[in-house]
């Protein structure tokens, strides 16, 4: 008997326990309720329900976010995210997809971004100056059919340089300026469509590639990097497209091709801060169009020509820190005015130049070294130079695009 009431007991207890809910369910009229299904997400368009997963995987990888960037990364209507951008894409006007991410300023962190922007069928710009992402750039990334604008300035990217660009038939910008990319800069981004092309402040190393100049970009940054041996002649075939380059703060040596003189759209050649050795050509005669042109921090030598003070637009001419000896009457105008600087030079009668000593020894061994070009390229003017009308400007009231590049913030709204 006792054993029986030990069987029973836990069946009685069981009952106790569920009657309740059972009579809920007969009767429909009391407080127990079984939990209501998940709510199902409603996309304006079965894009965005593709993105919707690879956006919220993303998220999750994301190791810091200061600014709770991610805090309405949540539900269906992904094109009011924070940083998202949806447009109707190229092959269906009538339909809606995300095709633009704006990280810029976001400081958000991440170990890669693979796997999230090469994953976003539709996207055709990717900005994010100014985060922590790091790893490399997806090879992936070059089958993006619309892509054509990536920013990835001020990160921790690493690595070479990202190849998957390579492969991008329709990018125009390319900003990885401000990472830690190192090695060669592959000739192929030369023959690219690019509108821009900003790669300083990185840690490439090598000679600057031959076809240079077969670049359709309008603005090249190459400073701060270690860039060595001469710029290339093939800088002359850019002459219909490139207004502002910047070399400075590199390794270059040589002698100044007379090509850059055919840059005749250029108003920014920055080569300051190298190891540029030889006359200044007088082909730079012909940049009629130039307002900043830096040479300072070299090895130059010889007269400052006439034909390059004459140049009506200059609003600076910076030759300071190199060892030209003498300056016509037109650039002691432009020093009293303050558009040419060529301090710390060789150049008797004015203040503040080298030592006697200094410029002695430095003309003693340039005798053993020699510019590869024939001797009359120093000279050669291939342009009809305008006639002298040099007014000094008050400044440039222009943002300059490469310059704006040597500092760490965002450039495109």
């Amino acid at each position: 008997m006792g054993s029986l009431s030990l069987l029973i007991r836990p069946f009685i207890y069981t009952s106790l326990i569920f009657l309740p809910c059972l009579l809920c369910v007969i009767s429909k009229d009391c407080g127990c309720s079984t939990p209501p299904p998940p709510d199902i997400l409603t996309f304006v368009d079965q894009r965005l329900a593709v993105v919707y997963p690879i956006i919220q995987k993303f998220k999750n990888t994301i190791t810091a976010d200061p600014n709770n960037k991610r805090k309405n990364w949540v539900g269906a209507d992904i094109c009011h995210y924070e940083g998202f951008y949806c447009d109707s894409p190229p092959d269906n006007n009538s339909a809606t997809a995300l095709a633009g991410i704006d990280f810029n300023g976001f400081q958000l962190a991440a170990p890669t971004i693979g796997g999230f922007i090469d994953q976003l069928p539709d996207l055709a710009i990717f900005h994010a100056n100014t985060n922590s992402f790091s790893g490399t750039i997806p090879p992936s990334i070059s089958k993006l059919p619309y892509f054509y604008e990536l920013d990835i300035s001020n990160n921790k990217f690493s690595g070479v340089f990202p190849q998957a660009v390579l492969g991008m038939n329709n990018i125009t910008f390319l900003d990885i300026r401000y990472n830690s990319f190192k090695g060669s800069v592959p000739a192929q981004i030369f023959t690219q469509t690019l509108d821009v092309l900003f790669i300083n402040n990185n840690n490439f190393r090598q000679t600057l590639p031959d076809n240079l100049g077969s670049t359709t970009a309008l603005y090249l940054t190459f400073a701060n990097n270690r860039f060595t041996g001469p710029i290339p002649r093939s800088i002359g075939n850019a002459s219909s497209t490139l207004l502002e380059v910047l070399f400075l703060n590199n390794r270059l040596s040589g002698c100044i091709p007379y090509e850059i003189g055919l840059l005749q759209n250029a108003t920014v050649f920055d080569a300051g801060n190298n190891l540029l050795t030889g006359p200044l050509p007088c082909s730079l005669g012909c940049l009629d169009k130039i307002e900043q042109l830096n040479f300072a921090g070299n090895l130059l030598y010889g007269q400052v020509p006439e034909v390059v003070c004459e140049l009506g637009s200059l609003l600076n001419l910076s030759l300071s820190d190199n060892y030209f000896t003498h300056v016509g009457p037109v650039c002691w105008k432009l020093i009293k005015s303050g558009v040419l600087d060529v301090r710390q030079n060789c150049i008797h009668g004015l203040p503040d130049q080298k030592s006697f000593g200094e410029c002695w020894w430095f003309f003693f061994y340039s005798r053993f070294s020699h510019c590869p070009y024939p001797w009359w390229f120093s000279t050669y003017v291939p342009c009809h130079a305008p006639p002298y009308r040099h007014n000094p400007p008050g400044g440039s009231k222009r943002r300059l695009l490469s310059y704006a590049a040597l500092s760490k913030e965002r450039l495109r709204e």
